[in-house]
């Protein structure tokens, strides 16, 4: 009797364990989509990689040549900027030595005229005088030339002192402070002047 009891007991032992063996089973099979679910998810959110070395040197290679690049375009900016300025140096430097070069160029032909007029051996008024009216008009041609304009005010004409220096004060029946006659002529180059007319100017 007790051995018969004792196998009911054995037999009541082993089918509860089937039974929790089989509900684990139910609970792993369950539990596996909704693994095989969140797997995906996992590595979605996993922090990405950093870059491999590959691109980082094809990166750093193309840093490199867009440097270089600049480098040769500043090198050549530079050049060209030192060649400009010693160009510049010389054109000054140049300016200044031959100044005058146009100007004695024009000159040239009025001494020539006088030299001849000093070779005649008989001259006569008429020659002289035609001799100094030629010379003249070389010389104003060479005065037009380079800019060098009269400055030759007209009797009536009012004072200007940036132009005119007034020698003296004459009673006149014209207005006061207005030009009477001109003592000497005064000239400009372009527009700075080189040196006043001398006038007298009307009380």
């Amino acid at each position: 009797m007790q051995e018969q009891d004792k196998t009911q007991e054995r037999d009541a032992s082993v089918e509860q364990a089937q039974q929790h063996a089989d509900s684990a089973v139910d609970t792993a099979q369950e539990a596996q989509p909704q693994a095989a679910e969140a797997a995906p998810s996992a590595e979605a959110s996993a922090p990405a990689q950093p870059a491999g070395n590959g691109e980082l040197e094809a990166r750093l290679a193309a840093a490199e040549a867009r440097a270089a690049e600049m480098q040769d375009a500043f090198l050549r900016a530079k050049a060209e900027a030192d060649n400009t300025r010693r160009r510049a140096q010389e054109d000054i430097s140049k300016a200044h030595k031959f100044a005058i070069e146009n100007f004695a160029e024009a000159m040239v032909p009025v001494k020539d005229s006088l030299e001849m007029a000093l070779k005649l051996e008989t001259p006569t008024i008429d020659s002289l005088k035609e001799g100094v009216e030629m010379t003249l008009k070389q010389l104003n041609a060479a005065f037009e030339k380079n800019r060098l304009v009269e400055v030759n005010p007209q009797p009536g004409d009012k004072l200007d002192p940036m132009k005119h220096q007034a020698i003296s004060m004459v009673p006149a029946e014209q207005a006061a402070n207005t030009i009477v006659s001109v003592l000497q002529k005064g000239y400009m180059i372009s527009d700075r002047l080189l040196r006043p007319a001398l006038v007298t100017v009307a009380q």
